[in-house]
């Protein structure tokens, strides 16, 4: 079964309209499909109206512990309680503008001066964070790539980086529950083995299931997160996480079977 659980539009921090990724999800024959733009679902009426019931409510919900970013993926369907969901998300759209104009003075105090204002102005409404500040610093020549912006300036702790926008944990997980939502831990690798120890100790709390199935990861880191799910009683989620057309194609396979559980899973 092919499945994307994670994946972006220009509604947060991707590059292609919402029509433009469902015309990307038909062409590749997802069988289940969510968009997860980062803290908006500003997209999904868009993905719904194309694909249907191969469809389903999505969001990246970016939370803190322990000072680190933490992304948790939010599964659900529309309804009153899910809207409401969006609602409260609505707020962190603000947040993260003026997290953006923090994290421009901090690095203009370094001496790298990029202006803050044209990237909020021709991103009106949606999601903004910190890759659209990578990619105006490649536009002017600050830095080469992505990965040189955030591996000199905009890393979590880093002299790019500013407090403000992201949710407690557990508050964003209590958001999820009472939306009924579903809720997965995105891409665990980035926390090492840390991922193990949140992952225990917010099951009880709806984190229920983690991305297994991650395009990025090769079968040993790939067997490394299915073995924690089964261990730990999770459901492995499967996406893309793709922003942009260099990234893995949208739509990860994966055995029918863990397919089929996480069809019911998400109900």
């Amino acid at each position: 079964m092919r499945v994307d659980l994670h994946c972006h539009s220009n509604r947060s921090d991707g590059v292609d309209e919402p029509s433009e990724v469902a015309r990307l999800a038909a062409a590749r024959d997802v069988a289940l499909f969510a968009l997860t733009d980062h803290d908006t679902c500003a997209g999904c009426d868009t993905i719904s109206a194309a694909l249907g019931a191969v469809a389903i409510r999505g969001v990246e919900i970016s939370c803190d512990e322990e000072r680190q970013t933490v992304h948790v993926l939010a599964f659900g369907h529309d309804g009153p309680a899910w809207r409401a969901l969006e609602d409260q998300l609505a707020d962190r759209i603000e947040a993260r503008r003026r997290r953006l104009r923090v994290i421009g003075a901090q690095l203009a105090v370094r001496g790298i001066r990029v202006d803050i204002e044209p990237i909020l102005a021709r991103n009106d409404g949606r999601a903004v964070g910190r890759p659209d500040l990578a990619r105006a610093m490649i536009e002017q020549g600050l830095v080469s790539s992505m990965k040189e912006a955030f591996s000199r300036y905009l890393y979590d702790g880093g002299p790019g980086d500013a407090p403000g926008h992201r949710l407690p944990i557990a508050e964003a997980l209590a958001m999820g529950r009472a939306a009924g939502a579903k809720m997965a831990l995105a891409h665990p690798h980035l926390h090492g083995d840390r991922a193990a120890g949140m992952l225990k100790r917010y099951r009880g709390d709806g984190l229920a299931g983690v991305e297994a199935y991650y395009a990025q990861y090769d079968s040993a880191e790939r067997q490394r997160w299915l073995k924690i799910a089964d261990d730990l009683g999770l459901v492995a989620t499967a996406g893309s996480d793709r922003h942009v057309a260099d990234d893995a194609a949208l739509g990860v396979d994966i055995p029918d079977a863990r397919g089929e559980v996480l069809r019911a899973w998400i109900g």
